[in-house]
């Protein structure tokens, strides 16, 4: 006699594509938005969208462009015949939200169109051919995707000595891949390498500015003693923002090449780095919270 034991349909195998993203998903949470692979030392979001037929949440992982007050993401799929779902999520529901590795934020999504979806295409593709291939690879119109941020800024109650230096953090990796950018570029300055770099000069401008106006007034008033190190790290502002000031410059500068803004680049990498690291030593330990 023979027994035959029904165990029930076999769960299915994840599809090769959501399993990747998947492992690109958790390893960017973990390492606050730094990942390997195709990806690694690139710019990488998360996007959370509303599914335009279920209404569940869907996560992605997508690379990105800086346009000012903007991020720019692109449809392309790799060239293939469609667009992406997270795409068509957009269109249905086009609030979102953006993980960038330092902040979680709530965004609204704008499908660029015409003139200025061509402008930023052809801006995107100079600087990275790959953009131009995945065009040519179909017949549709790959879109861009400018996303906004809404929401008023950092979580008020995240640990102060964490988001500070995940926000160093950031600083330093962005213009490390500022930097590779350059120096993996032609005799020509791109125009969207340039919009990177200016992109990353106004946001430190704007962190130096919050901090001479909010965070150093009020450890000063909580601890007079840091005086003496609070003035050096005002000094190191300015200092920084010389360093910005020139490399504005050069960068308007018409016949500016890439080789020309890397000692430009190397000398405010370094200054910030001193800077950084300083300003770490001195006011983490006393903004950790004490149990």
């Amino acid at each position: 006699m023979t027994t035959t034991t029904t165990t029930g349909p076999a769960t299915p195998e994840p599809h090769p594509v959501h399993a990747f993203n998947q492992g690109v998903i958790e390893e960017f949470r973990a390492n606050q938005g730094k990942v390997g692979g195709p990806f690694e030392g690139g710019r990488l979001l998360l996007i959370t969208t509303t599914g335009a037929r279920s209404g569940r949440p869907h996560t992605n992982p997508v690379g990105y462009l800086p346009d000012g007050d903007r991020l720019l993401i692109i449809a392309s799929a790799g060239g293939g015949p469609h667009h992406p779902a997270w795409y068509h999520n957009l269109l249905a529901h086009p609030v979102l939200t953006v993980e960038d590795g330092t902040f979680t934020y709530e965004a609204r999504a704008e499908i660029l169109t015409g003139e200025e979806r061509d402008r930023l295409y052809a801006r995107a593709a100079e600087a990275d051919p790959g953009w131009a291939e995945y065009q040519r690879k179909t017949t549709r119109t790959i879109p861009v995707v400018a996303l906004t941020r809404t929401d008023a800024g950092p979580p008020a109650d995240g640990d102060p000595a964490a988001m500070l230096l995940a926000v160093h953090d950031a600083f330093r990796r962005e213009l490390g891949i500022v930097r590779s950018e350059f120096a993996a570029s032609g005799p020509t300055l791109a125009a969207q390498l340039k919009v990177n770099c200016l992109t990353a000069c106004d946001g430190l401008h704007f962190h130096h500015t919050m901090e001479d106006r909010g965070l150093f007034p009020a450890m000063a008033q909580q601890h007079p003693d840091l005086t003496p190190a609070l003035d050096r790290l005002r000094e190191e502002h300015e200092t920084v923002a010389t360093l910005l000031t020139t490399l504005r410059t050069t960068l308007d500068r018409t016949d500016t090449t890439p080789a020309d803004l890397l000692p430009d680049i190397d000398r405010l990498i370094n200054e910030l780095e001193a800077h950084l690291t300083y300003e770490e030593n001195i006011l983490l330990p006393l903004l950790r919270p004490t149990t």
